[in-house]
This record gives C-alpha cells, structure tokens and sequence, in this order.
C-alpha cells in the first residue's frame, strides 16, 4: 500500500510540476497577479528549508543520537557539494531565473551558450533533469517510510522547487516544438517515479539506517534551497520587491507547517 502512495506522490511531484510549469507558462507569469520566477523560487526556498528543519530533521532525530545525525547531515551537504562541482547533481534552477516575469522567452542569443535550446544540448538538460528527479524520488520515499505525514510534506516542498525549475526547462526548450518539449520535461519528471520506486526497497532493506536517510534527505533539501535557489534571489531590488520576496519566502514556510498540521490532526 505505501508503494503505490509513494508512487502516487512521486508522479505528483515529478510529472505534476511540469504541467504546473507548462499551465503558468500558458496563462503567462507576471500577469494581472505578478507572480514571476523570483517569487516561485522563494517560495520553494521557503518550503524546502521548513521541510528540512520542521519535519525531516525532527523526525531523524527522534529516539537516535544526535552526533552521528549531524555528522552524516554534514557530510550530506558536503557530498551535493562534490557532486554538483562534479556536475552530477547540477540542478539548473538558474535558467528558471533567466525567464521574464512575463514568461515570454529570452532574446535569442541570451542562451546561446547556456543550454541551446535543441538538439545534444537539450537531451543533456533532460539527463541531468532526471537524475535529480530520481534522487528527489529516492528523498520522498525515505520520508514516506518514515511517516505517511512527513512523505506528503515532503512531496509537496519537492513539486514546489521543481516548478520554477521546469519552468525554465520549458522555456530553453520550447524554441523547437513546444509539446516536444513538455514531452522531454515530462519524461525527465516521470524519473522522479522511478526514484521513489528504488528508494522503497533500499529503504526497506535497511530500514535500522532510516534516520540517517532521512538526515541525508534533509541535506538535499538544505543544500538546494541554500546553494541554489537563495543566491539567485541576492541581487538588486526596490525594498518593495525586497519585501514581497521575504512574504514569499515566509509564504512557503508557513505553506509546509500548514501542511504538516493538517496531515497530524488527519492521523
């Protein structure tokens, strides 16, 4: 039973992103309401650090030894660290920033060396896409095993940093055919699924180890919101931008803890 949840809310984050990018997209960001990608990524920010600090953390650390936790929370983040230099982990959140609030497409040129919008350089973007979508799968399982609350918790911070990701995606790739590229997008979100799928087993095999999946889920999480998404949002504004940039970050905190009550009073 909890396989098929874990499937279900991995397909809701993987796939469910990408349409959710694909329908802003349509109904054009920046409208009548304003909301562009800085403020997507700050609620993303928001929701993946209380995610990380309000429910994974507390959880791992219930009933185990706090020491051996942050060591392994430690060398979590250093392990995305190497990974990203490595360029395994590189989420590319940073062409999501590159898309006007109004979700009309960069000058032509403004991509030209950063993803070109076809061909070998976009099939590369779709590979590093899923391979980040499968280790959020593998996250989202871990905390699912953990606890059905926490799982769904866990799943909704992931669709909403994924969102201003794919929003991007589509963007760089939509220079060709646009349903080819929410196809690829699609196809690199349905990873995430696979993810969850592996992650049920390794978790299930060593389940004694789970507050320490869990610590390492927390660093991913960390590490995206704090290496990824926040330094995009340092940059020169008004104080009003300022402000409602902070309201969104808060907005995403309050989103998760929200959340995360609902789900304790349903159990």
């Amino acid at each position: 039973m909890i396989l098929i949840v874990i499937i279900g809310a991995t397909l809701a984050a993987g796939i469910g992103s990408v349409w959710l990018a694909a329908m802003l997209l349509l109904l054009g960001m920046g409208g009548r309401w304003r909301v562009g990608p800085q403020h997507l990524l700050s609620l993303a920010a928001g929701a993946l650090l209380s995610t990380a600090f309000m429910a994974v953390l507390p959880e791992a650390f219930e009933d185990h030894a706090a020491q051996p936790l942050f060591a392994t929370l430690l060398l979590g983040l250093v392990f995305f660290f190497i990974l990203e230099k490595a360029e395994l982990w590189h989420h590319g959140h940073e062409h999501g920033a590159h898309v006007d609030v109004t979700g009309q497409e960069p000058p032509p040129d403004h991509d030209h060396d950063h993803h070109h919008g076809h061909g070998r350089g976009g099939w590369a973007l779709i590979a590093g896409d899923s391979l980040h979508c499968f280790g959020d799968g593998v996250m989202i399982a871990s905390t699912f095993v953990a606890d059905v609350r926490l799982g769904i918790v866990a799943a909704l911070s992931v669709l909403a940093h994924e969102v201003p990701h794919h929003v991007g995606d589509l963007v760089v790739l939509r220079r060709g055919k646009r349903r080819a590229a929410l196809l690829k997008v699609s196809l690199a979100g349905a990873a995430t699924s696979l993810g969850g799928v592996a992650g049920y087993f390794i978790v299930g095999h060593w389940e004694g180890l789970l507050p320490y999946f869990l610590a390492v889920a927390a660093s991913s999480f960390i590490y995206v919101a704090l290496a990824d998404l926040i330094p995009q949002l340092q940059r020169r504004m008004s104080a009003a931008q300022a402000l409602v940039q902070i309201l969104w970050l808060i907005g995403g905190m309050g989103a998760v803890m929200l959340v995360s009550s609902l789900a304790h009073h349903a159990h």
